[in-house]
């Protein structure tokens, strides 16, 4: 069983345009996917589930979408913030939050410093991520402390730059999930997915449940994950 699942939930526009029903309509049924995700990984045992939720580049898209998907995050924060309490789930948030609006950036923030003290599970929302920036500031900080002197240009290691990521005391995910069928990691995670198993579905977000949650589970436990060995 994987500790640490990520998921890119990719499909939601095109499952409303299929349905002939605006784009923000695939976004609030995906809204329920996570909902059946997160009681799916509880009731698994998986600990930490790290979502995509909004890329930098998403930020090009539509005014009017970008209104409507933050606004919807606000919603969903404030009606399934209970499930976090009752289940004993912290929540976190890795990318650029300062971008956001002010209004969703404190109901954000309210409910992590609720849930901080939680340890049955994380729910990791990655808001105005992307991985290249991550990385770069990274290097920005080891080399700020390469400057003052507090490290050796000698001593950086792999473990230097995972210590200087957003969350570096989460494991790398075991498995990546992407939905709608598209064949790229879109800039997430680029670095914390290196030894990922990665499972690629043609559902739709808004369709992806506990069913095929389980299957992609299932997928990862036939694989043998060697690192490099040849056992």
């Amino acid at each position: 069983m994987p500790s640490h699942v990520a998921i890119i939930m990719d499909g939601n526009g095109r499952w409303a345009k299929q349905r002939g029903l605006p784009r923000i309509k695939g976004h609030e049924t995906g809204a329920e996917s996570v909902r059946a995700v997160l009681r799916a990984c509880k009731k698994a045992g998986v600990h930490y589930l790290t979502l995509y939720a909004f890329s930098m580049e998403n930020w090009i898209r539509p005014k009017e979408e970008i209104a409507g998907l933050m606004s919807l995050l606000s919603r969903f924060l404030r009606k399934n913030a209970h499930e976090l309490h009752e289940n004993n789930i912290r929540l976190r948030v890795i990318g650029r939050i300062e971008d956001l609006p002010a209004p969703v950036r404190k109901e954000l923030l309210r409910v992590i410093d609720e849930t901080k003290d939680y340890d049955e599970g994380q729910l990791i929302l990655a808001l105005s991520y992307g991985s290249r920036a991550e990385l770069v500031e990274a290097v920005k900080k080891i080399a700020g402390e390469v400057k003052d002197g507090s490290l050796s240009v000698e001593d950086i290691a792999e473990e230097t730059i995972s210590q200087h990521l957003y969350a570096p005391d989460v494991p790398d995910p075991d498995l990546m999930i992407r939905t709608s069928g598209e064949m790229r990691l879109s800039n997430f995670l680029l670095w914390q997915l290196s030894y990922a198993e990665l499972y690629v579905t043609d559902v739709f977000w808004p369709d992806f449940r506990e069913e095929q949650f389980a299957q992609a589970l299932e997928s990862y436990a036939r694989r043998h994950r060697r690192f490099g060995d040849v056992k």
